[in-house]
């Protein structure tokens, strides 16, 4: 009977239908960062030519320029020097979290490509599955025979979404991890902000508050990168366009907060409340996508049994 010597041929529809199926979103990823990359790197001479600029500005306050004994005059050199010697800071730093943007976006799309290139026939061993499973159920007299190729097709088609969720859910509790951590460190830089502002703080206090701004900085350029990364599963999530509509939209991009020319304990203490409820929203959101993928993962495991089921009734049902 075609039912009992055929099992191999369900394998292969369901293998073939999975490595179709991961082929087409890994295609999609790929075009995808090919635009992002395009947009990071317009970004990257954007910044590189504004840093330049900022560059320039510090040097003409400390040459001997007509700015310079102009503001000398005034009494405002040294401030202005201070300012333009922030702004270029803040430039280059701007321009470096770019720049690895850049390179992280790059190294994604070699793992792609990679990927792509072990993928290269899975569309032919698709057609192939499929051009079998036709010559099989015409020449077949089983009329079972079309219910379990295409309970086999679905169950490979259910199997790879289903490790695109968990890749998803993955890269949710990485960005959850990165969050809770700036949380932690803008918590305790809230709280020697606040002892330096109000209750005169000192050289020890103002000390540990900046170490702890520096923390925040590079564990907001983790989350940063780990919210992309969820963003890219997101999107690779049959159904998720929920959770994408929840993802987020650079919330926690700290520069976009904090280079702002602040020199006053007031001024700081407010960006960091500031960054404090970004990082608190991010992470709710980013909690709500990891329950969205919950209920996502538990809806394809139940298809996967019935489907299972239905296969198991379907050979023991006498045709």
């Amino acid at each position: 009977m075609w039912v009992m010597g055929h099992g191999d041929m369900e394998a292969r529809l369901a293998a073939a239908a999975e490595a179709h199926r991961e082929r087409q979103t890994a295609v999609a990823r790929h075009r995808e960062l090919l635009r992002l990359i395009d947009d990071a790197a317009a970004l990257v001479r954007e910044l590189s030519q504004a840093h330049a600029r900022e560059v320039r500005d510090v040097v003409r306050l400390e040459t001997v320029t007509l700015t310079r004994v102009i503001a000398a005059l005034r009494g405002t050199r040294h401030d202005a020097i201070a300012r333009e010697r922030a702004e270029a800071d803040a430039a280059a730093y701007r321009l470096g979290r770019a720049e690895a943007d850049v390179a992280a976006l790059r190294g994604e799309l070699d793992g792609v490509a990679a990927r792509l290139s072990a993928l290269e026939d899975a569309p032919g061993r698709y057609a192939a599955a499929l051009d079998e499973k036709e010559r099989v159920l015409a020449a077949g007299g089983d009329s079972r025979a079309r219910r379990l190729l295409d309970l086999a097709e679905a169950r490979g088609v259910a199997e790879a979404e289903l490790k695109e969720i968990r890749e998803a859910q993955h890269a949710a509790a990485a960005a959850s991890k990165a969050l809770h951590e700036l949380r932690r460190l803008l918590d305790s830089a809230d709280g020697w902000s606040t002892y330096d502002t109000f209750f005169g703080g000192g050289m020890i206090s103002s000390a540990i508050k900046h170490d702890r701004l520096d923390e925040a900085a590079k564990a907001a350029a983790l989350a940063d990168q780990r919210i992309a990364a969820l963003n890219a599963e997101l999107a690779d999530v049959p159904g998720g366009g929920a959770a994408t509509a929840l993802a987020i939209s650079g919330l926690t991009r700290f520069l976009d907060v904090w280079f702002d020319n602040i020199f006053t304990d007031l001024a700081v203490r407010d960006r960091i409340k500031q960054a404090l409820a970004g990082a608190k929203q991010c992470d709710e959101q980013v909690g709500r996508i990891g329950q969205q993928l919950d209920g996502r993962h538990a809806q394809v495991r139940a298809r996967l049994a019935q489907l299972a089921a239905d296969r198991e009734q379907t050979l023991t049902t006498a045709a």
